[in-house]
């Protein structure tokens, strides 16, 4: 690791960690980087179990380590399997017994590039039930599983929800509506839960993506169809899965630091997008990058952005 990483170890030590979608994408990175911060524990949710268990392999098996890992099956659009996974994963290990931060993590883009009226109901529902209503039942029971080690009743913990930079900006492209509509909606909550929760030192927090590559989140959203993959990357640079990690754990690293603190919210864009439809498609060529490109088919993704 190079001495620029944003991941110094042990700045989250002590701490268990809730990450949704941590199967691929910016969730298992993320998993990743707060391992290597220090983690106490994470329990990781996603509807791959088999990837999440190989996840907690690479993690288990890494040098040093002493962070633990729980896995559970979990897809966040029942709130009853939201319930069940979370209250299990507190009665598995007798020393992880609350959770101190949540990262809602998982999510999904679906049907670009086809607008609204042609999207089929069966996709518009999938968005609307991961993205928004799973970010709210996640949210729902990590406040109050616990008993008297609830973050609610503890009064102190940290929400902090992957968004995208498409939350602010109405896309200059079809298929987005939805996904959009998501994403604005989360912003939403968490501004209205950041101000409900006042009172305690609970905090309520937001990273933003820009266009990340080498996640699958960009292949499904437009039905893995390779050249429109390629057209949309082609001439310039953009973010991998471990750099928007980083900014999380440096995010949730700066409150462990100083309680007083919080970044409330954070954008992490490629330099070349500098705005959501303002793409510097001249930044390859004059920075001697190569464009990147779809590799394989992908599989379901449960995060990235």
């Amino acid at each position: 690791m190079s001495s620029t990483s944003l991941l110094q170890p042990d700045v989250l030590s002590d701490l268990t960690i809730l990450i949704t979608g941590a199967s691929s994408g910016i969730g298992r990175a993320t998993a990743l980087a707060c391992a290597q911060a220090g983690a106490k524990a994470l329990i990781l949710l996603a509807r791959s179990l088999d990837s999440l268990e190989e996840l907690s392999k690479i993690i288990s098996s890494t040098p040093n380590n002493k962070t633990i890992t729980i896995t559970q099956k979990c897809d966040i659009q029942s709130s009853s399997a939201v319930y069940a996974a979370i209250t299990t994963s507190l009665t598995t290990n007798p020393t992880i017994t609350q959770i101190d931060i949540l990262i809602n993590n998982a999510g999904l883009a679906l049907g670009a590039p086809s607008p609204f009226p042609e999207l089929p109901l069966s996709q518009i529902d999938t968005m609307i039930s991961t993205n928004l209503s799973g970010t709210l039942y996640v949210t729902h029971a990590v406040l109050n599983v616990g008993g008297t080690n609830s973050m609610l009743k503890r009064k102190s913990g940290t929400i902090l929800t992957i968004t995208s930079t498409t939350a602010l900006e109405v896309p200059p492209f079809p298929g987005e509506a939805i996904y959009h509509t998501t994403k604005a909606a989360q912003e939403a909550f968490t501004n209205a839960l950041r101000t409900e929760l006042q009172g305690t030192n609970i905090r309520v927090l937001a990273v933003r993506p820009g266009v990340v590559a080498d996640t699958t989140f960009h292949k499904q959203r437009v039905g893995h169809r390779k050249s429109e993959y390629d057209d949309f990357m082609a001439g310039f640079e953009p973010l991998v899965a471990e750099d928007v990690a980083e900014q999380v754990v440096w995010v949730l690293a700066t409150g462990r630091k100083k309680e007083r603190v919080a970044v409330k919210a954070v954008d992490v864009v490629p330099s070349a997008q500098r705005m959501l439809y303002v793409i510097d498609k001249t930044w390859n060529e004059r920075n001697g990058v190569e464009d990147t490109r779809m590799d394989g088919e992908g599989k379901e993704e449960d995060g990235g952005k």
